[in-house]
């Protein structure tokens, strides 16, 4: 066959070279189509779920919406791991199913599942699917920057820049961090309320019933047809000072009578500080899985640029994350190191073939193997980046291994006396190429099946080296199949018949191995021993060595992440978290900014507490320290840190901190975990597990995440003494949950944030005695007593979570879904 080939080729020589043409454009063609960036997805087909329950506490969260939906999405095909996250106000469930799972079918799985349980959550729980992204697909981060306020820039984020930017081809979402969402806000007044007999319930449902626009048909007028619109939405404060209560004989009772009317905000479960400044509004986008994340940053760019002659006087979008810088460091590393090697072959090959037109031939081996390698990746799926481009430049080396053999051989039987130099040239260039194209193919044969356990990997260290195993036989088998066609085709046109000479380069480096071969073969013994000798000092060598599955990518730059007290409020973390900024920016001229993110984002993708502070630290060009080391500049910000005592810290990448929350759902890279019934348990014995892993030698930046600590102002409702005056148990708790209604009129999360279209009620705090209900919500009169025995405060749970393994495979608390867990190290 491999003989039937060659003569193919050296028979259509003509064909062959336009051939040849056409497959360097097709992988120019293919390399310009390949999805671009800095590290291969090693993201999992995942699903998340995020369910958002204002007011809501993490113990309410988990027993009330977490635990029902893991147990309804129990027993879906194909799905390997469940594991959720209980905080305040929000669930947030993962569900990881096996690899090859169509995403948008598992999504479709989930959905079905999610619709049959959400009849049974409480009211006003809302969400459902997170957007199709994954946990690196965080490609571009910014700030909205100028003389706005936080409101104001808000609305800008949330309704010219988002709106904007999902348009962009590749990206899921634009996820919205900081600010505040502007509302229309009701402070009702108990007295007056009370004095004039009008309950909580009746104010809420005249705001409720004064806030909607409608239509109302069509209305023939002579030879026309009219559509009818009645427009009653809320515009203005006046528009809800005027709304009408009741009327009697013509007396009329407004809410600007009874209550406070004024702009708001709604409740805040994060911020964003930047620059030791203050707050700022930030906008992160999120690409699509299997997006091109270069393609994706550059549409982004070029709409940012389209929108920035429309933005206000003074505003400017400012960003501090752009995947794309990784990427062209990413790519412009392993193409100068393929750059490089090309340059280095081409030299050896003149040096030791001593013919400049044989090294040529040789030589365009090396362009011609990538570009095909690069059809291959693109019909494979595959996207360039570090691993796989890191797999065509470890085979740069053996690309030309096949061609040098061929191209020898053609020159030796050009050169061979008698007979031989009567023959046509095309058939001492077939003979040549027939000699030796069994040996060459099964040297390739043998490389390529080396590299091939390395398909076999599977989760993330599959992911991760498949890529590379790929590309190194792409390039292997392109690099034999033009070795057995474009060469002798090439070698029939370029090389000339004549004597055979020796380079100089050869001759030296033989004269030098000849006396050093007679000396080892005449001292056998000797040798042998200093063999057996290195091979003992080689393994003893390799277990000294230290050993990590991959080493860490260099991004460029840092996050510090800070963990604070669980109870701390969200003024005092802003206050912190700009003090940090302040000192580290004074004292660590690297950093050139920092932005800093708290609590949770407006998607819930990032579930965090207020008392968690992501801290993205931007640093300066590395030719601009003081010393060019990561680690040390690490250790100068601690040394910063050391003067706040009681925060914990954690130092990572962007990438590198997504890619071990998405494997382990902790942002560490060795994460512990315990399951159990008592959290007080767990919460316990993590502690202790700190202790201990402190004390490991190389451990650093041990910490637990903190499952408990929140203050809860606990209100216990003496139910015969609500039953006594009229009340159930739901009367007297709803004026003391008002964040769990949904604004009035609004219909969704958009909606709702619209600065002219949702308005808040607001209810006051406990009155003497600790009576949480007005008297005017009491149709027996003045309530002379309490409802039950006050407020108090206690500690409680800032979140709770949830793991599991494959249903089928359960056999004890700890590996079946619905199983709690907390007390996490990493």
């Amino acid at each position: 066959m491999l003989a039937r080939l060659i003569e193919f080729s050296l028979a259509q020589r003509l064909l062959v070279l336009v051939a040849t043409v056409l497959l360097a454009g097709a992988g120019l063609q293919a390399w310009q189509q390949l999805p671009v960036d800095a590290f291969p997805d090693v993201s999992t087909p995942q699903v998340k779920l995020i369910l958002k329950a204002p007011g809501m506490t993490p113990e309410e969260v988990e027993a009330r919406i977490t635990i029902p939906i893991e147990q309804e999405m129990l027993g879906i095909p194909r799905e390997r791991l469940l594991r959720s996250t209980s905080k305040y106000a929000l669930a947030d469930v993962t569900l990881d199913f096996e690899e090859g799972t169509d995403v948008y079918w598992a999504r479709q799985q989930v959905s079905e599942r999610l619709n049959g349980v959400l009849g049974n959550l409480p009211p006003g729980v809302s969400g459902g699917l997170a957007p199709i992204t994954t946990p690196l697909g965080e490609m571009f981060m910014f700030t909205i920057e100028g003389p706005l306020s936080l409101a104001e820039k808000r609305i800008l984020l949330d309704w010219t820049l988002r709106p904007a930017l999902r348009t962009v081809p590749g990206v899921a979402d634009v996820n919205s961090l900081g600010g505040e969402v502007r509302t229309f806000e009701v402070s009702p007044d108990p007295a007056a309320l009370a004095a004039r007999g009008i309950p909580l319930a009746q104010l809420q449902a005249a705001l409720e019933a004064n806030n909607r626009n409608d239509g109302a048909g069509r209305l023939q007028e002579g030879e026309e047809t009219l559509l009818v619109r009645a427009e009653g939405a809320i515009q203005t404060l006046d528009d809800v000072r005027a709304i009408v209560l009741r009327s009697r004989e013509g007396q009329v009772l407004r809410v600007g009578d009874v209550a406070q009317v004024h702009y708001g905000a709604l409740t805040r479960y994060g911020a964003v500080t930047r620059n030791g400044r203050g707050e700022a509004v930030e906008g992160l986008v999120l690409g699509l899985r299997g997006a091109n994340a270069a393609q994706v940053v550059d549409g982004v760019k070029a709409r940012l640029a389209e929108l920035a002659p429309q933005l206000p006087p003074g505003v400017e979008i400012r960003p501090f994350y752009d995947r794309s810088e990784l990427v062209d460091r990413a790519i412009h590393t392993v193409t100068q190191a393929l750059g490089e090697a090309i340059v280095l072959v081409v030299v050896l090959l003149l040096a030791f073939l001593g013919n400049l037109r044989a090294a040529l031939v040789v030589a365009l081996m090396l362009p011609l193997a990538a570009l095909s390698t690069f059809i291959a990746m693109r019909f494979a799926g595959m996207s360039a980046n570090l691993m796989s481009l890191g797999g065509l430049a470890i085979a740069i080396g053996m690309l030309v291994d096949a061609a040098v053999v061929v191209v020898e051989n053609v020159e030796s039987q050009f050169a061979a006396e008698g007979a031989a130099r009567h023959l046509p040239r095309l058939h001492l260039v077939f003979r040549a190429t027939r000699e030796v194209a069994a040996p060459v193919a099964s040297g390739i044969l043998i490389i390529i099946i080396v590299f091939l356990p390395l398909l076999t990997l599977e989760g993330l260290e599959g992911k991760l080296f498949g890529p590379v195993a790929l590309s190194i036989v792409f390039a292997l088998a392109s690099s034999l199949f033009l070795s057995l066609t474009v060469v002798p085709v090439l070698a029939s046109f370029l090389l000339k018949q004549g004597d055979a000479h020796e380079p100089w380069l050869v001759r030296t480096l033989d004269g030098l191995y000849r006396p050093l071969l007679e000396r080892v073969l005449a001292r056998g013994r000797l040798a042998g021993g200093l063999a057996l000798a290195s091979l003992g000092a080689a393994a003893l060598a390799y277990l000294a060595l230290g050993k990590t599955f991959m080493p860490t990518m260099d991004e460029g730059d840092l996050i510090m992440q800070v963990q604070k007290l669980p109870s701390i409020s969200l003024p005092q973390t802003i206050a912190l978290d700009t003090r940090i900024q302040q000192a580290v920016l004074a004292r660590v001229p690297e950093v050139q900014s920092i932005v800093a993110r708290s609590g949770s984002d407006e998607l819930g993708l990032d579930p965090m507490g207020l008392n968690e502070t992501d801290t993205f630290l931007v640093l300066k060009p590395r030719n601009e320290w003081r010393q060019p080391d990561k680690d040390w500049l690490v250790d100068q910000i601690r040394q910063v840190m050391n003067d706040f005592p009681g925060v914990g810290l954690n130092f990572t990448q962007p990438i590198d901190m997504r890619v071990s929350e998405m494997l382990t759902g902790v942002k560490g890279d060795l994460a512990i975990k315990l399951y159990g019934p008592d959290l007080a348990t767990l919460n316990r014995l993590a502690g202790e597990i700190e202790t201990v892993l402190k004390t490991i030698p190389g451990a650093q930046d041990a910490l637990t995440v903190r499952n408990e600590g929140v203050q809860y102002l606990q209100v216990r409702i003496d139910r015969l003494a609500a039953g006594r005056y009229g009340f159930h148990v739901e009367e007297v708790q709803n004026p003391a949950q008002p964040a769990r209604r949904p604004p009035p009129g609004a219909g969704d999360r958009r909606r709702a944030s619209h600065p002219l279209d949702s308005a808040r009620q607001q209810h006051p705090g406990p009155g003497p005695g600790g009576l949480w209900s007005g008297a005017a919500d009491n149709p027996h009169g003045p309530i002379p007593a309490p409802l039950g025995p006050g407020p108090d405060r206690a500690g409680g749970w800032a979140s709770a979570g949830g793991a599991g393994e494959r249903p089928a495979l359960c056999g004890d608390p700890g590996q079946c879904p619905g199983a709690r867990s907390g007390g996490f190290c990493g």
